[in-house]
């Protein structure tokens, strides 16, 4: 059988992006708080409000893997009213009612403004402390906490991904650091489906980038512990130019 999904966020890029890619792979409960500019074809979806604790417990309801990608993204939120609510209190509901129903898996989409406050000539490793720039961050790292104390004390597998600088446009107009941080789509729901998909995995914070030539956050571990195999290089039009330069002598 196939496994079912509980997809919070499920309107925003990532969301929408990672459902029409694997629509088929899965049963879905899609859910967000404004509805789906996309075909749902036979998932649910479910317009609700997540800041409600007995909404959680009733989506988390025969659900195998909890992808939790619903937050307010900007590294510019405030505490009040947006950050309190959307990606504390909803992420605190989500991981209590995920355990109340016995989910097997629950995959926290983190990000790299958890650890931005490192200098740009650092690469960040996963054992390294969270070094969080603004308070965006901070609310990630709220989550990343959530998910060790759910895993290791209370059972549920969890996997934390630190998304970087995830983009459908060509990293070509990016700057160098946005560049190293560079995550493509199709990079990411390759990733996601290795989450979702591996077994025996009591608690992981996996780096979520391309497979870019200098990388903003090490990715060894994602590699090693999910066999992930990135497509892409935010740096891969520079690496084909000294390529071209190489060949023609100059």
């Amino acid at each position: 059988m196939m496994r079912s999904i509980l997809l919070t966020g499920a309107a925003g890029r990532i969301g929408s992006a990672f459902f029409q890619a694997t629509a088929h792979h899965y049963t879905w409960r899609c859910v967000d708080r404004v509805p789906p500019a996309f075909p749902l074809g036979t998932a649910s979806w479910h317009q609700v409000d997540m800041t409600d604790q007995e909404t959680c417990f009733h989506l988390c309801q025969g659900i195998d893997t909890v992808v939790h990608l619903a937050a307010d993204p900007s590294p510019e939120a405030v505490f009040y009213p947006s950050l309190l609510e959307n990606n504390i209190q909803v992420t605190y509901n989500l991981f209590t009612a995920a355990v109340e129903a016995k989910c097997r898996r629950f995959i926290f989409a983190s990000s790299a403004q958890a650890v931005e406050g490192y200098p740009l000539d650092v690469q960040v490793h996963p054992d390294m402390p969270i070094r969080p720039k603004n308070l965006y961050g901070v609310s990630k790292c709220f989550g990343e906490a959530l998910a060790s104390y759910y895993a290791y004390q209370q059972g549920l597998s969890t996997v934390i991904l630190r998304i970087g600088n995830y983009s459908e446009e060509n990293p070509q107009s990016m700057s160098a650091r946005d560049r190293s941080a560079f995550l493509s789509p199709r990079d990411l729901h390759h990733l996601l489906i290795k989450c979702i998909e591996t077994p025996n995995i009591p608690f992981a914070l996996l780096h979520a980038l391309s497979g870019n030539r200098f990388s903003r956050l090490d990715t060894t571990r994602t590699r090693d512990l999910v066999n992930y195999q990135p497509q892409d290089d935010g740096f891969a039009d520079l690496l084909l130019s000294d390529e071209a330069e190489r060949r023609s002598g100059k």
